[in-house]
């Protein structure tokens, strides 16, 4: 029998070796100095998100006495976590490194990131000012004795652990004999964790506000009387899954309110600590925690929360930052005029960020206005924190539309959010789905239909991505808008789906999670199978975020073994190992981690010189195959698919950005004697390219 561990990387190391390209994002000279902080903030954000799921996870299966070997490929779950305990320290490390040869290079350009032994008086003075006025009315302080119960530390939050050595008669008579004080700060998150001091000539000077705070401790802990003290920063994660109770006498929106709100006392899963704290300080915190040996204790460097340096002032240096560039409008699609006249005569494609967003809104706002539009269905995962898309349908709404909205409540990380959306659209007369038990609700999915001729015409989109003009700035996704009924007669019945999820729908266009998306797919590549044996053109080139089902790797290692030529371009997780003789000699695959996002889930298969083309909300992973509803969807538009195919090849001859995947998961940049190609650029020259082209 074949050992799992050769066939398949075990996911949560593959993971670990994307935030790894993350990581070597911040270390890229090439990349602009600021861009680097960033990068180092995203590397931290995901570590964070990691812990709280994918490693909580697989704690949980160690708590509960099973191996998880099956679910894990191949992998002992005891074993798998001291290897990624392992992993994540040294790559810790790395990131400290990294940091230090960040600051450097910044000095080397006049900024300085001061500490609090670093401030001159004048720049105290003014630190005193902004903490006495902005800081301290925000501080949460806890003063640590055996008198009170240890408080609950938040997994979103970094905390100064304090410790005074108190002056007394014992001490002063017996040097060993020290009484400690010990106290918690925690660092408002309400407040810039870089603070940008006043400008002294042509230097710009930031102090971190854990630093800030450490230069006024003397300010805070004036009624003690102590020798010395100090402050070191630890950091807790916690099992962010959701338990959601059987409770029938409650609503969906209460029982995950109340799983979200218990996440606040779940489970500790990670505790990282600055690594230059007192021993005693140490031992006294795990104790009093209960951090046992099992979980994962982390030493770290003087600052966590990391993540915030995604937010890194820019101090109007634009020479250290990249180039902003200013989103595209669709070839032949006005937004000056109706979005529906111009859809009912054929589709289009927008790929943002390369292409504005406005289309979208464009669309809902024109729906929610035109008095021929009776209805718009709309599904929901993530909304912008001020959004326009939840604007235009309550706008919709409120002019008489029927206005369905199914909302996914479940949204990792986005429950809260989603709830206060959720409240404010039924609020405004929005009809709100939430969801099918078990399932997921994660297509990217729109429907209008709108009175035309006596009868009711359908328009509609569907997309890779969040209906979020935050994210389309940053994150590369497809939407396909379009008036073609046979489409938009399978989106209708998905919807139905949300309300009558007993029946089952048949779909001849659509490919639907979670009853055919592995069974289309895997006839789709069986058609490529039986192409290669008898010598007809057979490829596949996939696009997507992340690839962990085991069923459709193997079902890639037979087309491999056919002769069918593979090519994957995948941010994130691969569980497939290419290259292997035998096994996926005819696989490669790549991931291009660069200075957007790459969001897509693009499929194309050869079929004999007749390419097959679809966009997809689903990767190719257990949860998106099996436990969510997705929608991939066909391209007809012969202009569109060669369009997607142009996108990928662009992608795919990435010289610059591109790590290949091997056995090895040493993540190395391609190496290639050709021309350099920077995708995500090319991409923008290529469709800037597409607006100057002449009509024919």
């Amino acid at each position: 029998m074949a050992n799992p561990k050769n066939e398949y990387v075990n996911r949560e190391i593959s993971w670990l070796h994307f935030n790894d390209r993350v990581l070597q994002e911040s270390a890229d000279k090439n990349v602009p100095l600021i861009e680097r902080l960033r990068f180092l903030g995203i590397f931290s954000n995901n570590l964070d998100e990691f812990f709280k799921v994918r490693y909580a996870t697989v704690k949980r299966i160690v708590d509960a006495g099973k191996k998880g070997k099956s679910v894990l490929g191949g992998e002992r779950a005891k074993d798998l976590l001291e290897e990624i305990t392992k992993i994540v320290i040294a790559q810790q490390s790395k990131s400290i490194e990294i940091l230090r040869n960040i600051e450097k290079e910044l000095e080397e350009r006049n900024i300085f990131i001061v500490n609090e032994k670093e401030v001159d008086e004048q720049q105290i003075d003014f630190i005193s000012t902004y903490f006495l006025k902005e800081v301290n009315p925000e501080l949460m302080i806890i003063i640590l004795n055996e008198t009170t119960e240890f408080p609950v530390l938040k997994d979103t939050a970094a905390y100064l652990a304090v410790k005074m050595v108190l002056k007394s008669e014992k001490a002063s008579q017996n040097r060993k004999a020290k009484e400690v004080q010990y106290a918690l700060i925690e660092i408002p998150k309400g407040i810039d964790r870089f603070v940008v001091l006043p400008k002294q000539g042509d230097k710009d000077f930031i102090i971190i506000l854990d630093d800030l705070i450490r230069v006024c401790l003397n300010k805070i802990f004036t009624m003690f009387e102590y020798q010395s003290i100090s402050a070191h920063m630890i950091k807790i994660t916690r099992d962010a899954e959701l338990d959601i109770d059987n409770d029938l006498s409650k609503s969906f929106i209460e029982k995950i309110s109340s799983s979200v709100e218990h996440r606040k006392i779940s489970d500790p899963v990670r505790f990282v600590y600055d690594k230059s704290i007192e021993r005693d300080t140490l031992k006294y915190l795990k104790e009093k925690m209960g951090i046992e040996e099992n979980d994962s204790v982390i030493p770290g460097g003087r600052y966590h929360n990391r993540r915030d340096y995604m937010g890194f002032p820019s101090l109007g240096r634009n020479d250290l930052l990249y180039e902003k560039i200013t989103p595209l409008p669709v070839k032949g699609l006005s937004l000056d005029g109706s979005l529906f006249e111009s859809i009912a005569k054929k589709d289009y494609l927008q790929y943002v960020p390369y292409h504005t967003f406005s289309y979208v809104i464009k669309f809902l706002k024109e729906a929610a206005l035109d008095p021929k539009v009776k209805s718009i269905k709309i599904t929901v995962y993530r909304l912008a924190n001020d959004s326009q898309v939840a604007a235009a349908l309550i706008n919709a709404a409120k002019n008489g539309k029927q206005v369905t909205v199914q909302i996914e409540l479940q949204a990792r990380f986005d429950e809260q959010a989603n709830i206060q959306y959720a409240n404010e659209l039924q609020e405004e007369g929005v009809k709100l789905i939430f969801g099918i038990p078990g399932l997921k609700v994660h297509s990217k999915i729109c429907m209008v239909e709108r009175e035309e001729d006596g009868g009711l015409k359908r328009y509609g989109f569907v997309s890779t991505g969040n209906f979020n003009e935050s994210t389309a700035r940053i994150y590369t996704d497809y939407t396909l808008f379009t008036a073609n009924d046979s489409i938009l007669k399978e989106l209708n019945k998905v919807f139905n789906f949300f309300e009558t999820s007993y029946k089952i729908n048949k779909y001849k266009h659509l490919i639907v999670s979670p009853h055919y998306t592995q069974s289309v797919f895997s006839k789709l590549i069986d058609n490529e199978i039986a192409n290669a044996i008898v010598g007809k053109e057979a490829y596949i080139k996939i696009k997507m975020n992340s690839f962990t089902s085991y069923k459709m790797v193997d079902k890639l290692y037979e087309a491999s073994r056919a002769g069918v030529k593979v090519q994957l371009i995948v941010r994130g997780i691969c569980c497939l190992i290419p290259g292997v003789e035998g096994m996926s000699e005819n696989i490669e695959a790549i991931s291009v981690v660069d200075k957007f996002l790459e969001h897509p889930r693009l499929f194309v298969f050869a079929n004999d010189g007749d390419p097959k083309v679809y966009i997809s909300s689903a990767d190719w992973m257990t949860r998106n195959i099996d436990y969510r509803v997705e929608v991939g969807c066909p391209i007809y538009d012969k202009d569109i698919k060669k369009e997607l195919v142009d996108t990928f090849e662009i992608s795919w001859n990435d010289t610059i950005k591109a790590r290949v995947f091997s056995k090895k998961q040493d993540n190395a940049y391609r190496k290639t004697d050709g021309p350099e190609v920077r995708s995500q650029f090319a991409l923008y020259d290529y469709y800037k390219e597409k607006l100057e082209e002449k009509a024919i």
